[in-house]
């Protein structure tokens, strides 16, 4: 398993995120509306505001790189009200994230990962990275996407990929 690999996947996504916030200020802006409305947006009455959405795919990739890497991983009190203090909380992940060296993801796929929420049970890290944290990652980053594009952000496929390095033959 390329641990460091995925974490830094995990990083590419949070950067589309923050763009994709960017984006929704620029909307707002053009439409003369305030941009933190949208922090408290869902799809859904029972379903986590897009604030929420924002702080768990956080939450779900600096633990994945904590619990894979046997570090603790930062703090954040989930108080984020604002797109610019959502577009904070991602920079702070995505430094984290970008401070776990690769050699502390050796021997990650089979280092027992257990959750506090678990309750004494444990996952190998490959299956809680492949299995969990991946999944759980990419519901929120999602969930985020589509509330921002349900409320008239335009966004499509290639924001949701992200940059990608082309290059010529």
């Amino acid at each position: 398993m390329q641990t460091h690999a995925l974490i830094a996947q995990y990083a590419h996504s949070l950067r589309a995120l923050d763009a994709w916030l960017e984006r929704a200020t620029t909307h707002a802006t053009e439409r003369k509306f305030d941009v933190d409305v949208l922090a408290q947006a869902r799809l859904a009455p029972d379903q986590y505001p897009l604030a929420k959405q924002v702080q768990s795919a956080c939450d779900a990739a600096k633990f994945a790189a904590a619990y894979l890497s046997n570090q603790k991983a930062p703090a954040h009190p989930d108080t984020e009200t604002t797109i610019v203090e959502l577009r904070a909380r991602i920079a702070s992940c995505i430094a984290y994230l970008e401070s776990v060296p690769e050699s502390a993801f050796a021997g990650a796929a089979e280092r027992r990962v257990a959750p506090p929420w678990l309750r004494g049970k444990w996952l190998p890290g490959a299956e809680y990275a492949l299995r969990f944290a991946t999944p759980n990652f990419y519901f929120h980053v999602t969930t985020a996407y589509a509330i921002l594009r349900h409320n008239g952000v335009a966004l499509g496929k290639m924001d949701f990929i992200g940059p990608v390095a082309l290059r010529d033959e």
